[in-house]
């Protein structure tokens, strides 16, 4: 019989110790050191640590990220430590409080799962547009550097992404390295190009550069000035070569136009000044000219005027806004003495008196003849003769008047 007994144990005569279960008893061990009450009480601290470790377990289970996997081995280690303690107290109740457990692990453990398989997906999803972006700026991009450092954070951004599935990661990664190089390529060549073309460019502007330097030392003002246009021109349409190559070609094409420009400005700036000294010269001689008016003696004043246009052609051209007023100036003394010498001849022309004369005698005759039928008309009444008449008259009396000026200027 038993000499101790407690809830769920006891402590036999012979110390053997006792733990009560739904199945009946199961001895724990044998206790011969001490009373049965504190047999009892050393393996029911043993069965108080269990229901720690237990209580421990829910609390993790329920208050924190355990993995489902270390909460499931240690549900497993304490199911068995329980199985085979060597303790007193409800063994079976922490055993029902494990499987509790359990379930819930399991839970937790699906739980997890279905989490995993949605980050996967979106870790997919996630490298997904960071492929299609890659691939649109393999396919798509001009503008190298800021393309280039997008890529470089693309890939960035890959490495932070969480991981996917491997399979499908991998195809990912593959399309993503892909792009890379396609990228790296269509640069490359972009810029194998533009160095060619920009070769093309420098030997191109080399040589209207050597033109213009040619052209530096040449005083055929109009004509240079108008290639150097026609350079200009050339050298716009050429497009650019490299910066450096740029710079010193452009500084060697503007040095070539100053060098013709500033002497083609000092050229006209001393020709400016001959033009102005011969306008000063030509004023003095359209001066000279002008006091010989009015011409009262022909003779001398195209004496005179012969030897003005002398000096005068021997000065030289003026400046276009001079020329048209001095030449103007001196056309008019010379039609001025031009008239006089005409007047004079026919003062002198035996001939154009006589002429004169006959004239001015003939139109008398034929007024004398129309004033007698304007009157005969006048005294018939013949109204339509007499117009005619007086019509024919005014237009010989008009001419009489002329006719009797010009012989008064002949003989005068």
């Amino acid at each position: 019989m038993s000499t101790e007994s407690h809830q769920w144990g006891r402590v036999a005569d012979d110390g053997t110790v006792y733990v009560r279960t739904s199945d009946g008893e199961r001895v724990v061990g044998i206790w011969q050191a001490g009373s049965p009450d504190e047999a009892l009480a050393f393996f029911t601290r043993r069965y108080d640590s269990l229901a720690t470790e237990v209580s421990l377990l829910e609390k993790r289970i329920t208050t924190t990220d355990l993995a489902p996997g270390q909460a499931k081995a240690t549900i497993a280690r304490l199911h068995a430590a329980i199985a085979e303690a060597k303790a007193v107290g409800d063994l079976e109740g922490l055993t029902r409080r494990l499987d509790s457990l359990s379930g819930r692990a399991d839970q937790r453990q699906q739980e997890h799962k279905a989490a995993r398989d949605r980050a996967r997906v979106e870790a997919i999803e996630v490298k997904e547009r960071i492929v299609a972006e890659a691939e649109k700026l393999a396919a798509e991009a001009t503008h190298w550097k800021s393309s280039g450092d997008r890529l470089k954070e693309l890939l960035d951004e890959w490495k932070a992404a969480p991981h996917g599935d491997r399979q499908a990661e991998a195809a990912l990664w593959k399309r993503m390295s892909a792009a890379r190089s396609a990228f790296a390529k269509r640069r490359k060549g972009y810029f194998s190009a533009l160095e060619e073309e920009r070769e093309g460019v420098r030997e191109r502007k080399q040589e209207l550069v050597t033109r213009a330097e040619e052209l530096s030392s040449s005083t055929d003002w109009a004509a240079t000035a108008a290639a150097y246009r026609e350079l200009m021109a050339s050298w716009k349409e050429a497009g650019r070569a490299d910066r450096a190559a740029e710079d010193e070609l452009w500084k060697r094409f503007r040095a070539a136009q100053s060098t013709f420009f500033d002497a083609r400005s000092a050229a006209m700036s001393a020709k400016d000044g001959q033009l102005r000294e011969r306008a000063t010269a030509k004023e003095e001689l359209l001066a000279e000219a002008e006091r010989l008016l009015p011409v009262t003696d022909p003779k001398t004043a195209r004496a005179a005027m012969r030897s003005i246009h002398q000096r005068w052609d021997k000065i030289g051209a003026v400046a276009r806004d001079s020329q048209e007023r001095l030449e103007g100036g001196l056309k008019k003394v010379d039609d001025a003495v031009r008239k006089a010498e005409e007047v004079q001849w026919r003062r002198t022309n035996p001939e154009a008196l006589s002429r004169a004369r006959d004239t001015v005698a003939q139109i008398r005759r034929t007024v004398e003849n129309l004033e007698g039928q304007l009157k005969q008309a006048d005294e018939k009444g013949d109204e339509a003769a007499s117009q005619r008449a007086s019509s024919a008259l005014e237009t010989r009396r008009a001419w009489l008047a002329e006719a009797e000026k010009t012989l008064t200027d002949l003989t005068s």
